[in-house]
């Protein structure tokens, strides 16, 4: 019994064992097939547990960081210092993680952002080398020039460019130069409302977004420079100043009279200025001028472009939204929203509205095309030309169409969508894909080239940023990208870029516009990056492109004060305001 039953154990013991001997499975293959997915299927089961185990860690981590970090704002808004501290609402260290999830979704737009920025590399690459410290930089020959009395236009243009592509070692090197060698007083008559937009804007738009206050300190420099030119009967600016001495006047070409781009334009800049010093000066100097206008205000909303600054009325003269006239209908639109739309800049919509009527009354469409242009006027006749400056107005027209009741709104944005298309085609109907510099209209025949140089000007891809923005239609990026790619080809040399001198033979001009920098690869870039980039319900952006933080507004309307008033020309007034395009 006992061997029978040591027998019998012993053979049990050799059966168990056999099912670790390889040799058992190959006679059996159907148990090595059970065996092989029993075996796949633990492993999968572990590696999803490691997997799931280091995405959990992962996100506790940030989630870690992300409490330290609100913790720290907490302690700096303790202190005071939350201004100061807290930085742009992403990530600008890479420009590919500021795109976050949108990124991925499409990455073309990734990929042509990055293209973008390098552009911008390029050209602030050649102002770097060429001409520092100066205005603009003329490539062709590789020296600055001082378009604008030494300011370093293109350096503090270019400041909020750099910090939103994530430049950051430019941005840190141009905001040294203007700590330590911004200087305002020159003996030079300075455009006020150049002056504004691009230097005072500029230093405003750096500010809000750096919390840098070495960038305000300078504002209010050359704002407290700029104050006298306010200082006539009726309030309506004189639109020239010397910056050392003062001795406010107006350039002799317009007989005495006050441009209303250049009279109705500084009052995103001054009222930001205000708000952010705790000043008032500033805001009631620039806000006296629309109560002044509001006063004879005409039924269509239409101003010619010369104003009498003794009398504060108007003087017989052109209507348009072309230049000397496009950016005083811009800042009834976006001083209402920086002041977010509260009863305090209601007045704004409601003279904005009222010119909307009037510009109306100035769209015609041309045949066979029926491509919508908006006309000028002259007393009761129109003229059927339009510039490259009024294509800001299809832009326009789209961030404002959101303030109308439902049909309201599908109108002025189907008449934006519609303009928009025109001015993409005065770039698509030249040779070199880029578009004069204004266009006239003829029954029959569409439109012809007027003026036919392009100066880098940037009001078409400005429409096509608000558009896509607005209407989420990726067929203005394709519009956008088109329209960079024909800069690309005709306007790139090896040390910056150049306008064209004639878009039907390519000929190339030898200056770099500052506000390419400023404008026109700034509106390229956000054409391309996700909505959170620069948010319009957070930020407005200046007739230079300069985001100002919108902040709600609870004040009193200012009353008028005859001496008081506000400036500014759209960029569209450059060219006839600036000698420095006689050359085209």
């Amino acid at each position: 019994m006992g061997r029978s039953r040591s027998s019998s154990s012993s053979s049990g013991t050799s059966n168990r064992w056999r099912y670790f001997n390889p040799a058992y499975y190959l006679k059996r293959p159907k148990r090595m097939a059970l065996l092989f997915m029993v075996f796949v299927c633990a492993t999968l089961v572990v590696w999803d547990r490691h997997t799931l185990v280091h995405d959990h860690q992962e996100k506790v981590s940030k989630l870690n960081e992300e409490i330290i970090h609100l913790q720290n704002l907490l302690e700096e808004s303790k202190n005071g210092n939350a201004v100061q501290s807290e930085k742009f609402n992403f990530d600008h260290k890479s420009s590919g993680a500021r795109s976050g999830n949108d990124a991925a979704k499409d990455p073309v737009a990734t990929q042509r952002r990055e293209k973008v920025r390098d552009a911008m590399i390029h050209a602030w690459s050649s102002y770097e080398k060429y001409a520092w410290g100066h205005d603009e930089l003329q490539p062709q020959t590789k020296n600055g020039v001082d378009s604008f009395g030494g300011l370093g236009a293109t350096l503090i243009d270019s400041l909020d460019t750099l910090y939103i592509m994530g430049l950051d070692e430019q941005f840190q090197r141009a905001k040294e130069w203007v700590a330590n060698s911004l200087d305002f007083n020159k003996n030079y008559d300075a455009s006020v409302f150049e002056t504004t937009i691009r230097v005072v804007g500029g230093l405003l738009s750096s500010y809000d977004l750096s919390g840098d206050k070495v960038f305000l300190e300078k504002a209010q420099d050359i704002a407290d420079r700029l104050l006298p030119a306010w200082d006539t009967p009726s309030g309506i600016p004189y639109n020239v100043i010397n910056l050392a001495h003062g001795n406010p006047h107006n350039p002799g070409w317009t007989g005495g009279d006050s441009i209303l781009a250049d009279s109705g334009t500084e009052q995103l800049e001054f009222i930001a200025l205000s708000q952010r010093t705790g000043n008032p000066k500033y805001q009631q100097k620039v806000e006296n001028v629309i109560l002044v206008l509001n006063r004879t205000f005409p039924a269509d909303g239409l101003l010619p472009i010369y104003i009498n600054p003794q009398r504060g009325t108007t003087s017989y003269s052109t209507v348009t939204f072309g230049a000397m006239g496009d950016s005083f209908y811009e800042y009834l639109l976006k001083v209402w929203i920086q002041g977010n739309r509260t009863a305090s800049v209601k007045h704004y919509r409601e003279m904005w509205e009222t010119s909307m009527k009037g510009l109306s009354s100035l769209v015609k469409r041309t045949t066979p095309s029926s491509f919508a242009y908006i006309c000028e006027k002259m007393g009761n006749s129109l003229t059927d030309k339009m510039d490259e400056l009024a294509c800001f107005a299809p832009g326009m027209l789209a961030l404002g169409s959101s303030g109308y009741a439902s049909d309201e709104s599908q109108k002025f944005l189907s008449l934006a969508e519609e303009l928009a298309w025109t001015c993409y085609n005065f770039y698509q109907l030249t040779p070199t894909k880029l578009a004069g510099e204004n266009y006239f209209f003829n029954a029959g025949q569409d439109m012809s080239v007027g003026t036919s140089w392009n100066i880098l000007r940037p009001e078409t891809v400005e429409s096509l940023f608000y558009l896509w923005r607005l209407t989420g239609n990726k067929t203005y990026q394709e519009w956008g990208w088109n329209i960079f790619e024909a800069f690309e080809k005709n306007s790139r040399t090896e040390s910056g870029y150049v306008g064209l001198k004639d878009v039907n033979t390519g000929v190339k001009d030898n200056m770099m516009q500052s506000f390419f920098l400023a404008e026109t690869l700034k509106y390229l870039y956000l054409l391309f990056s996700p909505s959170s980039v620069i948010s319009l319900d957070e930020w407005v952006f200046n007739t230079e492109a300069h985001p100002i933080k919108i902040k709600a507004r609870h004040d009193e309307v200012v009353k008028s004060s005859g001496g008081d008033g506000l400036h500014k020309p759209d960029r569209r007034s450059r060219a006839r305001k600036e000698g420095r395009f006689g050359d085209h």
